[in-house]
């Protein structure tokens, strides 16, 4: 989406706090004068101009709230600044940037060009992971339809109480308690058809998600079958410390995170070693704890 050609005259500086008042109250269903301030360290009274600055220019996009001390998005809202697709949107939430930035071909910041792999776009409409990320944010239930590969009946909807969201690389997803299984599991975002956030708050929250808080010490090694070149090579590549490839996940993620780097999970390494290069160490320290995410 083209942003609006009536507001190119507004200096780059004062744009990019009118992309993040849109953003904001977009997806998360609401933007208060302290997160403008916060986002660009701004003072309470320069935020609060913005919002101002805002509300005039797009006077059917906002209303002030006073339950939550802050504007929300209207039934009307239409985005003016930036492109609120969820393809543009997501990775920039990931990252934990205030504005969607300008693209590589437009501004080479450090004059590095680079290219990321041309994946299709896996995502639902920017309607239903706004109404995704504002039940995660504001801590309510959400109503959904969900095309699942079970043999459940898709057009059913289910109450999920969402807390995260997850980026795998190939695709997002929402970690959630599921009130229909009684457990915490992840919906893949793209097979979401539709989605209501609802008024009625959350009972649960992650911290009694045991997946997502329990961290796991996973360690790789290059697989045995390699030879010792190929291995070395690996060890170099992935700069192992004494042959080993060390570091934190979630236990909610490890099944994603081996699927990512093609780790051989099967008890005996019987997996081609060109295409599956790595293999687990602690296996079994892991195993009786997360043996779903196994082979």
């Amino acid at each position: 989406m083209a942003v609006d050609q009536s507001v190119n005259g507004i200096k780059r500086a004062t744009q990019q706090r009118l992309q993040y008042i849109e953003l904001m109250a977009y997806y998360t269903g609401v933007v208060t004068r302290s997160d403008v301030a916060k986002a660009f360290g701004i003072s309470d009274a320069a935020a609060t101009k913005d919002l101002k600055f805002y509300s005039q220019i797009a006077p059917d996009n906002l209303t002030y709230k006073h339950t939550v001390f802050g504007f929300v998005p209207s039934d009307s809202f239409e985005e003016m600044f930036t492109d609120l697709e969820p393809h543009q949107v997501l990775p920039m939430i990931a990252a934990n940037l205030p504005f969607v930035g300008q693209s590589i071909e437009q501004n080479l910041l450090y004059g590095v060009t680079t290219e990321q792999l041309p994946l299709p776009q896996r995502l639902p409409g920017k309607m239903v992971v706004a109404q995704v990320i504002r039940a995660i944010k504001q801590k309510t239930k959400l109503s959904l339809v969900y095309s699942s590969l079970t043999d459940r009946d898709s057009s059913e909807s289910r109450i999920i109480e969402p807390h995260s969201l997850i980026n795998t690389g190939l695709r997002w997803h929402v970690r959630a308690y599921c009130e229909e299984t009684y457990d915490f599991r992840d919906f893949v975002l793209s097979r979401v058809q539709q989605a209501q956030q609802l008024n009625e708050k959350a009972e649960s929250t992650p911290e009694y998600d045991d997946d997502w808080m329990e961290l796991i010490n996973l360690q790789l090694t290059p697989h045995p079958k390699l030879s010792d070149k190929k291995r070395q090579i690996l060890i170099t590549d992935y700069a192992a410390k004494n042959d080993v490839i060390e570091f934190i996940v979630r236990r909610a993620l490890l099944a994603y995170v081996l699927q990512r780097l093609s780790v051989d999970t099967t008890e005996d390494h019987s997996l081609n070693p060109n295409a599956y290069q790595l293999v687990m160490m602690n296996r079994d320290e892991i195993e009786p704890f997360a043996g779903w995410a196994f082979l």
